[in-house]
């Protein structure tokens, strides 16, 4: 055999093969080659995706918590108010109260005063009749011991 027919026959075996490569086997491969390298690029974008929305709701989360305790505290800030509205007010109402029971004592012991004075008066009238009956048995002169027990009554 000749090694120039040889060699020639393997570089036309050798074009087929590659032919016959490049027709069929070399397209599937490329396809799948490229179909996976889209499955990765996909993957990869829903990756960052993911990492975006979980930084987002992390500063969703965080703002959210934020205003929960800026509502928890003005809630609680309004009910101090509101508890030391309701004290005052109860302050307030208790003199209120105490100011018109002193008043009512007050008036009850002027009105107790009044009529201590008035019993007084009349018991002080009746020992001096009692002590002006005695003096007018004694003495004739009646007129002068009724104005005088007048004036005494009046005195007093």
């Amino acid at each position: 055999m000749n090694i120039n027919a040889t060699l020639f026959g393997q570089a036309i075996t050798f074009a087929i093969l590659i032919w016959f490569t490049m027709k069929f086997v070399w397209p599937p491969v490329v396809a799948a080659l490229d179909e996976r390298a889209k499955k990765i690029a996909e993957g990869l974008e829903a990756a960052e995706r993911g990492k975006q929305d979980l930084a987002k709701a992390g500063v969703r989360s965080q703002e959210a918590m934020n205003e929960a305790k800026a509502q928890a505290a003005e809630i609680i800030a309004q009910s101090e108010r509101r508890g030391q509205e309701i004290v005052q007010q109860a302050r307030d109402e208790a003199l209120v109260e105490a100011a018109r029971v002193k008043a009512q004592a007050q008036a009850e012991v002027e009105q107790e005063v009044i009529r201590a004075r008035e019993t007084l008066r009349n018991r002080v009238a009746d020992l001096a009749m009692a002590g002006a009956e005695k003096i007018l048995r004694r003495e004739i002169n009646p007129q002068a011991h009724a104005d005088l027990l007048t004036a005494i009554q009046a005195e007093l």
